[in-house]
C-alpha cells in the first residue's frame, strides 16, 4: 500500500479517533454553520492550528474546543495570515480595473481602446487564477510554518516555505488533503440535492479540514524548521 493512500485512510479516520469525537464535530459544524457572524470562523481556524500542533506534536488524538480565549486568538493570527497573502491576487484584480479605467479615459471608446482593456482583462485573469492556485498551495506550509515557531513572521520566510512547499512529502500531504476537500465538495453537492443538505454541510467541512489538517501535518512532523539549526535538508525533499 502506499504512504498516500495509507495517509488518505488514516486522514479520513482522524476526526473520529477520540472519546470526544461526535461532540468536537458537533461543535466544529455549528461554529461554521454560524460562520456568517465572522467571530465563529476564528474558532475554527484556531481549532484547524491546535489540531496542526497536536498532530506535529505525534499526538494520537484529535485535540478538543477548549480554553476559547487561546483558541481565538490563535484563529484570528491564522486569519490575517490568509488574509495578507489574499492581498496579492486581489492587488492584481484592482490594478486591472484601474488600468482599463485609464485606457478607456484616454483612448475613448474606440475599437482599439475594447481590445486593450480585453487584453488587459484576459492578463489580469490568468495572472489572478495562477497565483491563486500558487497561494492555496503555499497557505497550508504557511500555517505550518506559524504554528511550529508560534510566529506570524515565519509564516512569510522565503527559506522556511522553500523548504517546505518544495519537498515531496508536503506535496504528497497537501495532495491527500485536496483529494479530502474535493470528496467533501462532492457529498456536499448531493445533501445539496435535499432539504437538511445545507444544515450538514458544515459539519461535513469541519470534518474534510480536520482530515486535511492531520494528512498535511503528518507530511511535515519530521521536518524540523529552519530556525533549528538543523541544516541537513528534510527526508524526500527535492534538492
Amino acid at each position: 500500500m502506499s504512504r498516500s493512500t495509507t495517509m488518505f485512510q488514516e486522514a479520513l479516520s482522524y476526526p473520529r479517533d477520540s472519546d470526544s469525537a461526535v461532540k468536537t464535530i458537533a461543535i466544529g459544524g455549528v461554529l461554521l454553520f454560524l460562520s456568517f457572524l465572522v467571530v465563529p470562523v476564528f474558532f475554527v481556524l484556531g481549532y484547524i492550528a491546535r489540531t496542526l500542533r497536536a498532530v506535529l506534536d505525534d499526538e494520537a488524538e484529535p485535540p478538543v474546543f477548549d480554553d476559547w480565549g487561546d483558541l481565538g486568538m490563535d484563529g484570528l493570527k491564522v486569519f490575517a495570515i490568509g488574509f495578507a497573502y489574499s492581498l496579492v491576487p486581489a492587488a492584481i484584480a484592482l490594478a486591472a480595473v484601474f488600468a482599463s479605467g485609464a485606457t478607456l479615459g484616454l483612448g475613448g471608446n474606440g475599437a482599439g481602446s475594447g481590445l486593450a482593456v480585453g487584453l488587459i482583462a484576459l492578463v489580469a485573469t490568468l495572472a489572478v487564477t495562477v497565483l491563486s492556485l500558487a497561494i492555496a498551495y503555499v497557505l497550508p506550509a504557511a500555517i505550518v510554518a506559524y504554528v511550529r515557531t508560534d510566529s506570524i513572521a515565519a509564516a512569510f520566510a522565503p527559506d522556511e516555505l522553500r523548504r517546505l512547499a518544495f519537498s515531496r512529502t508536503y506535496a504528497t500531504g497537501w495532495l491527500v488533503a485536496f483529494g479530502i476537500s474535493l470528496i467533501a465538495g462532492v457529498l456536499i453537492g448531493v445533501l445539496n440535492a435535499v432539504v437538511i443538505g445545507a444544515v450538514l454541510a458544515p459539519f461535513v467541512t469541519f470534518y474534510a479540514n480536520v482530515a486535511g489538517t492531520y494528512a498535511i501535518g503528518t507530511a511535515v512532523r519530521d521536518m524540523p524548521a529552519t530556525d533549528a539549526g538543523d541544516e541537513t535538508p528534510a527526508t524526500g525533499s527535492v534538492a
